[in-house]
């Protein structure tokens, strides 16, 4: 077993696609995911899984049926199950980090688009 570091600033420049989570590590059940947000994501939310969005650079607006909630660089949001949720990079590209359970699928309970079933590792 090899032990890496991952420099976020090298990893978010290494990819130029929004929308599609690379896969930065395993642990145990849930995997790292880096992603680039840029505009407004579908509505959707995740029957049986929580997941965890650190913003790392620019602004994510996480918009809830109860409101919208705006997070910062150093900030996190956690979206429990069940909950429906739409993710929006502000003002052009938000850089952000997934927390969330390998079985994920990023659009949740709805296929579009912007389902992404095959991820790359990073």
């Amino acid at each position: 077993m090899t032990i890496q570091k991952v420099n976020l600033k090298d990893a978010f420049a290494s990819f130029s696609d929004h929308w599609s989570p690379k896969v930065a590590g395993d642990i145990n059940d849930a995997q790292v995911k880096l992603a680039k947000f840029a505009g407004k994501f579908d509505w959707h939310h995740h029957e049986e899984e929580d997941e965890l969005f650190l913003v790392v650079a620019g602004t994510m607006r996480m918009g809830l049926r109860t409101g919208d909630i705006d997070v910062e660089p150093g900030e996190f949001i956690i979206i429990p199950r069940g909950v429906e949720h739409r993710p929006e990079g502000l003002d052009g590209e938000c850089h952000v980090l997934l927390l969330e359970p390998k079985t994920i699928l990023n659009t949740g309970n709805v296929v579009t688009e912007k389902t992404v079933t095959d991820l790359d590792q990073l």
